[in-house]
């Protein structure tokens, strides 16, 4: 499966280098007649994604599973980023300014969404590295109250922001009335009204499913034992990051056209609000993964 796909990414990186001018000849015509969606930024900003970040980690697990060892956690990273990218762009494609363009060469995204779903189930399958500590080492941690765990109350905090603004953007693309809501996205973010759909199907995608999981992730930082908070943050953070980079770089990107295109004059403020939603699960995923006591069964 990892070799299989890791061809595909070195087509897709040809793709994106391709449409921005990089490189000549190769895909031209099957992008042109086959799949012209890939010639928005959304499409090449995944294309570009997938042919580098996607392409290190099928290396990675495939040097894991050559050396015999597990590669589970890069599988879970794995999951959560080709599922998200898929969703949304398979989504936007039906949606979008693009339906009406699609073509039999559609069906090839087909296996990226029922292989993942194969994949993962066997990687949660799979047996989790279980940490050396002691029943009393795990004890003394989760006796602790968040007020004695500073860097879970500074997470937990960040994961309280990052869940407003994901309401608050969501409600953005459902055309609420209200003037911050106007203001937004005609200043600050008017990618968000591109009718390639893109961008408003993610908007929906976070406050759907990602935001109900900011919740839970609130939840299992303040109780105990909450065991499958360590796979799961894998999963969102991977997710998250795949999202958070072709929604930053469709934005600011010369093929997405100019009126919305993100304002200079807001320029700072769009990319640090926008790092800092992508930084919050990579934080919760690390704090779990480098200190699990909290989260094992009591």
């Amino acid at each position: 499966v990892f070799v299989v796909f890791s061809f595909t990414s070195v087509v897709d990186l040809i793709i994106s280098l391709e449409e921005d001018g990089y490189i000549s000849g190769f895909v031209e015509v099957y992008v042109r007649e086959g799949e012209p969606y890939l010639r928005t930024a959304h499409g090449i900003m995944i294309c570009y994604w997938d042919g580098i970040i996607h392409y290190g980690l099928y290396l990675a697990m495939i040097a894991a599973i050559g050396q015999r060892k597990s590669y589970r956690n890069l599988g879970l990273f794995w999951l959560g980023s080709l599922m998200m990218s898929i969703v949304v762009f398979l989504l936007g494609n039906l949606i979008g300014k693009y339906s009406s363009d699609l073509s039999p060469a559609f069906l090839l995204n087909l296996p990226y969404v029922l292989i993942p779903i194969w994949a993962g189930v066997r990687l949660f399958q799979q047996p989790k590295a279980l940490p050396c500590l002691s029943p009393e080492k795990v004890a003394e941690e989760q006796r602790k109250h968040l007020y004695q765990r500073p860097q879970d109350m500074g997470l937990v905090l960040v994961l309280f922001l990052t869940a407003a603004f994901t309401f608050f953007r969501g409600m953005v693309v459902l055309d609420c009335p209200a003037d911050s809501c106007f203001e937004y996205i005609y200043q600050h973010e008017p990618y968000l009204r591109d009718p390639v759909a893109y961008p408003k199907v993610q908007m929906l995608i976070y406050m759907f499913y990602v935001l109900p999981f900011f919740c839970l992730c609130i939840y299992g930082l303040v109780l105990p034992g909450c065991s499958w908070l360590p796979d799961w943050s894998l999963v969102f953070a991977g997710a998250i990051a795949q999202a958070q980079f072709s929604h930053l770089g469709s934005s600011l990107h010369a093929r997405t056209p100019f009126p919305y295109q993100t304002p200079e004059d807001v320029w700072w403020s769009f990319l640090l609000t926008n790092v800092l939603y992508a930084l919050g699960p990579q934080l919760l995923a690390y704090r779990c993964l480098r200190c699990p006591a909290f989260f094992l069964p009591a």
